[in-house]
């Protein structure tokens, strides 16, 4: 039996049922020897620790994402790191999540990023003025906060005036950062080199299928894009798009311990793996196709490297729909082989961010939004035999 069916014990994020009795296998084995990831949630069924303490079902708790200002459409989701200066609005281990949507639920209107609070209405950590916050955020140690901007009018058409906005600790504006290469349409982000004032990261750029490593610096009066940033990836396909306002490269996972970054293509319907990428300074194409599966890939959206090595995509359904499988968390491995599936919600284009981080007491944690019922859900992962 494969693994997906493990995974359909998840009717919705918040309910747990349990699946067939099936026999161990080898995936079963190797998530048993390590932090669980989120294939371990559902695919340890039955099982327990050695002293007795069961390991399911996990923990999990369901936030709003619609602040008072009545944003839609959660896109990105962030873990607060540890380290974030004392007086900071955000703490460690807070979850915050940037709006993509107006009150009107016209795409590329939302101006919030909120943090979120268990059983209540967030708190609006930061709001602007005629923005668009996409997928691409990040909260640093400093406490600063960076956010990718592609605003429309009127929910239609795409301005010229995409950016990555800076925001201070305090949730204030700091500096917005323009290049018409580097930065055009940021889609997705993840952070390499987080060192006080000196962040690199890579961007993705939905409106001309390319990732950028940009370099910057941050001070108390401003921002600043050095020159010593890169279009280091290009040739994803992009497009517009009547229902998903557009599709092209998107989620961005890096593996630093063999300098690898992943990119899901949503347009493409695969993941790229790119070779050495934090020295690059260069373009070097797509990269190579590590992960391409009509069976499971329906349009990749937000990426991410679990705890366990495997990566872990979100589906958006703009490409490759099944109705039968909307929605759908999807794990495997970076080798290129399918590990198990996880629903966010039947409504198809209901997933989009996600991520790995920890709690404010050092738990492994899991949080995916859901466009459709604009909340978030956040599991609590549990190691595995006290490992």
């Amino acid at each position: 039996m494969e693994a997906s069916r493990y995974f359909s014990a998840f009717e919705s994020p918040t309910r747990f049922m349990r699946a067939p009795e099936v026999p161990p296998n080898r995936f079963m084995a190797r998530h048993l020897r390590g932090v669980c990831g989120v294939g371990l949630l559902v695919l340890s069924l039955g099982s327990s620790l050695a002293g007795g303490e069961p390991i399911i079902p996990p923990t999990s708790t369901v936030a709003s994402t619609v602040p008072t200002n009545h944003d839609l459409n959660p896109y990105g989701i962030a873990f607060v790191p540890g380290g974030v200066p004392p007086g900071s609005a955000l703490k460690p281990g807070d979850v915050v999540v940037s709006n993509f949507n107006a009150p009107s639920n016209k795409q590329g209107t939302g101006t919030t990023i909120v943090k979120l609070v268990t059983d209540g209405k967030p708190v609006t950590f930061f709001q602007g003025q005629n923005l668009g916050l996409t997928t691409a955020l990040a909260v640093l140690k400093s406490g600063f906060v960076l956010v990718g901007n592609l605003p429309t009018t009127n929910g239609t058409a795409i301005t010229s005036n995409s950016s990555l906005l800076v925001i201070t600790p305090n949730g204030a504006f700091l500096s917005e950062l323009k290049d018409p290469t580097l930065l055009d349409g940021p889609w997705d982000m993840t952070v390499i080199i987080d060192q006080g004032p000196q962040v690199s990261a890579f961007v993705s750029n939905v409106l001309n299928g390319t990732v950028a490593r940009i370099d910057i610096n941050i001070g108390p009066s401003g921002a600043t894009l050095l020159n010593s940033s890169h279009i280091i990836a290009s040739g994803y396909a992009h497009r517009s798009d009547p229902a998903a306002l557009v599709i092209g490269p998107t989620g961005l996972a890096y593996d630093a311990a063999h300098d690898v970054l992943y990119v899901a293509s949503t347009n493409d319907n695969a993941v790229f793996a790119v070779s050495g990428a934090a020295a690059l300074t260069h373009d070097n194409g797509r990269g190579s196709v590590i992960y391409q599966d009509n069976d499971h890939l329906r349009g990749p959206l937000a990426l991410a490297l679990a705890p366990n090595g495997d990566l872990v995509t979100a589906n958006g359904d703009a490409i490759n729909p099944d109705p039968q499988h909307g929605s759908e968390i999807v794990e495997f491995t970076p080798q290129g082989r399918f590990v198990a599936t996880m629903q966010v919600d039947p409504t198809p284009g209901s997933a989009f961010g996600l991520a790995f981080g920890l709690s404010s007491s050092g738990q492994p944690q899991f949080a995916a939004v859901n466009d459709n019922t604009n909340t978030a859900t956040v599991w609590t992962l549990r190691p595995i035999g006290g490992n």
